[in-house]
């Protein structure tokens, strides 16, 4: 029998993984972004936030395939739960976060009409092929607003461009990492979920959605230290809308998938902060440490209630 530090490091090795995939490949897809002229909010909102996207991609497009609706759906909403909560209030608490007008009007409204039509959709505990396609279409009407909506600009200084051949292997040796942790990481929380006597839901929207959270925050709170708080509001913004329209959509499409009856009530959850984080990019110019300390706790309550 395996012992507790054990299954430990067998959960923690493949987040190791994800992580430094995760990072690989954001590097290397920024780089090459950097020298077509992409500005730095719309590499937040496409490259970096589909980059740190990947390990919600991988795990929950593993576990579609392998008939775990609880952890592939759990995962996306858990992720962007953590994403919004824990991840954007601590990067706020790091210094006040500053936010641009276009980002609430426009992604902000897109991730609260993504979460409602999530919630709808799940209220029967099946996602299904041709809610899957929905999803994936939301997708491309929402990247083909971002080209027509003018924000691409002609230089760009999210990172400084290097070898293209050199990025190219960093993208692709990143892609690989992510892909096999993303493996193990389904396995290791489906055996996790079954010796602890808890649901995989409850394992999926905590434990594996933590995890593979953990390029957003990363690449939120160095964003935020270097002074580009529109990187990292728009990366966190742009990754819960891929983890929706994006994640879903093809996990859908590998489906149908069953879900939990507890699915429903954390969509709830999700749309609720959604709808808070909206709210506060809304009124003020600003997102202040105060109110990113709001949404610690409030996304330290809902951790500890999935798992009560």
């Amino acid at each position: 029998m395996a012992t507790p530090a054990l299954k430990l490091v067998v959960i923690l090795a493949p987040i190791g993984g994800l992580w430094i995939g995760a990072r690989l490949l954001v590097e290397g897809a920024s780089a090459l972004a950097a020298r077509l002229g992409v500005s730095r909010l719309v590499v937040g909102l496409t490259v970096v936030a589909f980059g740190t996207s990947m390990p919600e991609f991988a795990v929950t497009a593993e576990a579609a395939l392998a008939g775990q609706g609880d952890i592939a759906v759990g995962n996306v909403v858990g992720s962007n739960v953590f994403n919004l909560g824990f991840v954007l209030g601590t990067t706020a608490l790091l210094g006040t976060l500053d936010r641009t007008r276009r980002l609430v009007h426009r992604d902000g409204a897109a991730l609260v009409l993504a979460s409602a039509v999530l919630l709808v959709l799940l209220r029967d505990g099946r996602l299904t092929r041709p809610e899957g396609g929905l999803f994936l279409l939301g997708l491309v009407v929402y990247l083909s607003i971002l080209i027509r909506s003018g924000t691409i600009a002609t230089v760009a200084e999210t990172v400084e461009p290097t070898r293209p051949l050199a990025d190219a292997g960093r993208l692709l040796a990143g892609l690989v990492l992510v892909v096999g942790s993303a493996r193990l990481l389904v396995e290791s929380a489906s055996t996790l979920a079954a010796a602890a006597g808890v649901s995989e839901w409850a394992i999926g929207v905590t434990v594996v959605a933590a995890g593979t959270s953990t390029p957003e925050l990363v690449t939120a709170v160095v964003a935020a230290r270097r002074g580009h708080s529109g990187l990292s509001v728009g990366s966190l913004l742009g990754s819960d809308l891929f983890n929706v329209l994006g994640v879903l959509g093809v996990a859908g499409l590998l489906g149908p998938l069953s879900v939990s009856p507890e699915a429903p009530r954390s969509v709830v959850w999700l749309l609720g902060t959604v709808l808070l984080v909206v709210t506060l990019l809304w009124t003020g110019r600003q997102l202040t440490r105060l109110e990113g300390a709001v949404l610690v706790v409030l996304a330290g309550i809902r951790w500890a209630v999935n798992l009560v």
